[in-house]
Order: structure tokens, then sequence, then C-alpha cells
């Protein structure tokens, strides 16, 4: 356990305070960069920042329950998918330079109550943490859906970014049924929409 509260903390230090790294090129790359007016750079910006924060709650999220888990099998699972969505930190951290913009002030604030709500989450069931899983995707995916229809169309880098990462996401809903995962009750399904909006406004501006 002391072990993996270090590597906690390293993802925590890591996804806050450097520079991610991803493992794979960004959609992005090779697309040339549109004209886009001030308020269509400051709408694209908004949009990749508030994606940004949505991979921020994800290291935490399965960094939390790969802390908590004592299922190797499913521990190994999850940080492979903790990296996949580095992956999408680096992309989105990427996006939000090129567009002279910068990441939410509150990332510590939302690492630290998605890391919660992760060891809550696990601390009750493998199985119930698979479905926290599902449904955090879920409902990431349906927000990238409405951000590829908001973004200004002919932002072509965004637009590729937010298209693959909506299709990871996907990918990651699905492993984490194939894995075993049980419907989130809709109390605490309602309650996650909230705490989403709540987030994703926010996060829209500051």
């Amino acid at each position: 356990m002391q072990d993996r509260l270090l590597c906690a903390a390293d993802t925590a230090l890591r996804t806050l305070f450097a520079t991610p790294r991803a493992a794979k090129p960004s959609p992005a790359n090779g697309l040339e960069e549109a004209e886009l007016s001030a308020a269509e750079k400051k709408l694209s910006a908004a949009y990749m920042r508030v994606n940004h924060v949505g991979e921020v709650c994800a290291q935490a999220l399965y960094t939390a329950q790969a802390m908590v888990t004592k299922d190797e099998q499913l521990r190994e699972h999850l940080l492979v998918a903790a990296q996949e969505e580095m992956d999408h930190l680096a992309w989105t951290h990427q996006r939000l330079q090129a567009l002279g913009d910068r990441t939410s002030l509150l990332n510590p604030l939302w690492f630290a109550g998605a890391f919660l709500i992760g060891t809550v989450a696990a601390k009750v069931s493998d199985r119930a943490s698979l479905g926290f899983v599902e449904e955090t995707e879920n409902q990431v995916s349906a927000h990238l859906q409405s951000h590829l229809e908001r973004l200004p169309q002919h932002d072509a880098p965004s637009l590729a970014v937010v298209a693959q990462m909506k299709d990871d996401e996907e990918r990651h809903a699905q492993a984490a049924i194939d894995a075993g995962a049980i419907p989130v009750p809709p109390p605490a399904k309602a309650l996650m929409k909230v705490a989403a909006k709540v987030m994703t406004t926010t996060a829209h501006y500051i």
C-alpha cells in the first residue's frame, strides 16, 4: 500500500504540475491551424480547457481505483486506461497552448474531488468501481459529442482531438462492462450529472 500511495502521489504531481507527455501522437498533428476569430479561438479554448479538466479527473479516478483494488489484473487494466487518458491530457494541453490559452486554475480541486470519489467507489467493490468508470466515460462521451457540434467547424485540429477522445472513452466504457461493471444506481447517476455540470460550467471560464 505504501508503494501504491507513492505512485498515486507521483501521478498527482505529474498531472498537476508537469507538462504531460503522450505515448501516441496527437490527432491534431499535421492539420493546418484555421484562421479563427478572437471569439472562435476563445470558444475553442474554453472547450479544450473543459476537456483537459476531464482528463485531470480521469487520472485521479483511475489512480485512486488502482490504488485501492486488490485484484492485480484489474489494477493493470486501470493503469493501462490511465495511460491512454494521459495521452488525452497531453493532447488537450497542446491544443490550449496552440490556442494561446491556459488550463483550469482549479485543477488541484478537480483532481482531489475525483480522487476521493474514485477511492470511495473502489472501497465498495471492484464491480461498483467499474460501474462508476462506465458511467463516467458515458457522460464524458456525451459531453465530447456536444463539443463536436459546438466547436468552430473549421477548427480541424481541435475537432480531430475531440473525435479521437470520444472514441477512446466509449471503448473504455465498454471495457468496464466487459470486466464486470454493475450499473450505477439512479440517484448516484443523477448526482454525477449535477457534479459534472458544475465542473464543466466552471472550467469553461476558470
